[in-house]
């Protein structure tokens, strides 16, 4: 069983009404041009020590002599007991009311096999030394590792159901229209519950793979100072857990009526009017992989793989990842039906994000993917196999600094 712990987290002492200047969203989805609104809206934004301007190496030794400024301050400080953190997102997706609840509590870094702590994506060398190199220097976690348990007891839901009853500790709506409330619970009971019910199976990484591998690493390094990091557990099976599809913006390759015929042989294609509904339409089909392809300016269609279309694949694809959507993608339609090479593949996380492309002419391509269920990453990660890149988006993300986890306490 993942072992949980309740800690003394540090948060910003300011006004509920300053909550939205100082915090920030994970330092990976977040642009430049929105770190400079970030820098520009408040001196005190966290986004100063998670993703720093300062692009030379002095960035990492500048970001914890900001951390440690703003301790000595007061701007951060720990408060008075050791708690956990149950946080409520509330959100909207494509005009549906979701509420999603979790709750954040320091972890025990496991190393080896067999481990209870299960990712699903490759790490990258480069993000993972960046990530590393900021705990150094500031010996803190300021954004969480989010992970899925299964709550099949109901352990969690009912502590969730006695407490969201009750007035938060702290609210505040970020920018994308997210509200976040958080009730800092401290009576050994309830822990206890929340222990039982987060520690009683694995649990699986959903987003900060680069985080965990830097924790591992800084653990192996350090030793018993780096025994623990952050985390953020939400159930797996509850509705407000939702995953957006990723999708994929092709710099080259073929025109869609070239793909059409390269894909006929084996494909069902359905022609559609443009991105929203090829994404729609995609995400309808039963079929075992389905993506849609639009063209700036030439309309859009949807392909459905028949069965013959699997002889695509790797003879010795594990079972897990024939079963992806990503993986089929990438194995098979991309390099093998439309020529299409690993470098010429960006991302997409939003629909929004994609039909600008198109109406821009800023992709030769778009593929409109289907999100990736739940069962599917479970399944990987048993597997103890790794998804291709950016096969799952979590949404909301989990902002940086609401609660931050001080390595030395």
């Amino acid at each position: 069983m993942p072992d949980i712990q309740p800690f003394r987290g540090l948060r910003y002492r300011v006004p509920p009404a300053d909550l939205g200047k100082v915090l920030s969203p994970p330092y990976d989805v977040i642009s430049p041009a929105y770190r400079d609104e970030l820098y520009a809206r408040d001196p005190r934004n966290v986004v100063r020590v998670v993703l720093s301007r300062n692009q030379s190496d002095s960035a990492y030794e500048e970001a914890g002599a900001t951390f440690r400024g703003w301790m000595a301050a007061g701007l951060l400080a720990p408060d008075p007991e050791p708690s956990l953190y149950l946080l409520e997102q509330r959100f909207e997706v494509g005009g549906r009311a979701y509420a999603r609840f979790g709750v954040l509590a320091r972890f025990r870094v496991e190393e080896g096999a067999p481990s209870r702590i299960l990712p699903h994506e490759h790490t990258r060398k480069e993000a993972k030394e960046d990530r590393y190199r900021l705990l150094k220097a500031t010996r803190a976690n300021f954004s969480p590792i989010f992970l899925m348990f299964s709550d099949r007891r109901g352990g969690f839901g009912r502590v969730v159901e006695r407490t969201a009853g009750t007035a938060p500790e702290l609210e505040y709506t970020d920018d994308g229209g997210v509200l976040h409330r958080v009730w800092r619970i401290r009576d050994g009971a309830t822990i206890s519950q929340l222990q039982s019910a987060l520690g009683s199976d694995r649990a699986y990484i959903a987003d900060g793979h680069h985080r965990y591998a830097t924790a591992q690493r800084y653990h192996q390094e350090v030793g018993s100072e780096a025994a623990w990091t952050l985390g953020y557990f939400t159930p797996m099976e509850a509705p407000g857990l939702v995953i957006l599809p990723y999708h994929r913006l092709l710099d080259r390759g073929p025109s869609l009526e070239d793909a059409r015929r390269a894909l006929e042989g084996s494909f069902n294609l359905e022609s559609v009017a443009g991105p929203a509904q090829a994404a729609r339409t995609a995400a309808q089909s039963t079929m075992p992989y389905a993506v849609g392809l639009a063209q700036p300016g030439d309309g859009a269609l949807v392909a459905e793989a028949r069965p013959e279309a699997e002889e695509l694949l790797p003879a010795q694809a594990p079972p897990s990842l024939r079963a992806l959507d990503t993986y089929f993608l990438h194995q098979a339609v991309l390099p093998k039906v439309l020529g299409v090479p690993d470098d010429a593949v960006r991302y997409a996380h939003s629909l929004a994000e994609v039909e600008a492309a198109v109406r821009d002419g800023q992709c030769r391509l778009a593929v409109l993917m289907r999100p990736t269920p739940v069962r599917q990453i479970v399944a990987v990660a048993d597997a103890r196999e790794n998804m291709p890149a950016k096969s799952t988006f979590f949404h909301p993300k989990l902002p940086s600094g609401l609660v931050i986890h001080p390595l030395h306490g």
